[in-house]
């Protein structure tokens, strides 16, 4: 069993709730921007865990790839995958950082049940989500969300 099945990206919500947004108008590759270059290599799957005041998994999606590097050159290539309305959006989300990862994703969806802090807590034996997100088995993915 893979110890990197899936992975838990910490989501705000006003970017949660875009991504929905765009996935309803018919968007069927996104792109979760990082600041600098972090964030999955490799995994199958990604868990949308939306952050304050939700503290909630409230969606999925397949992973496709990691793509780091310049700035300017991911926004050139991959704009159209992101949340951002304009290029000076994303350079404020960016906070004056030259590197960045973009984690192209497919399949993005809502949950119909929401998964809460006290299960995730319990599952993981965890207090709180770390803000960088964290990889999961299959076993532990499976507790989560269930299969999908």
């Amino acid at each position: 069993m893979s110890e990197r099945y899936a992975y838990i990206l910490v989501n705000a919500k006003k970017w949660w709730n875009r991504r929905l947004s765009q996935n309803r108008a018919g968007k069927t590759t996104h792109a979760f921007v990082r600041r600098g270059t972090v964030g999955p290599k490799a995994t199958r799957h990604v868990l949308f865990y939306v952050k304050q005041p939700l503290r909630e998994i409230r969606g999925t999606g397949d992973f496709i790839e990691r793509i780091t590097g310049d700035v300017d050159e991911l926004w050139n290539d991959h704009s159209h995958e992101t949340v951002f309305e304009s290029y000076e959006e994303y350079l404020m989300f960016l906070q004056g950082r030259t590197k960045t990862t973009f984690i192209r994703l497919k399949n993005v969806r809502e949950l119909s049940a929401f998964v809460p802090l006290e299960t995730i807590s319990g599952i993981l034996n965890v207090n709180r989500m770390a803000r960088g997100g964290r990889y999961v088995n299959e076993e532990t993915f499976e507790k989560l969300v269930g299969s999908l």
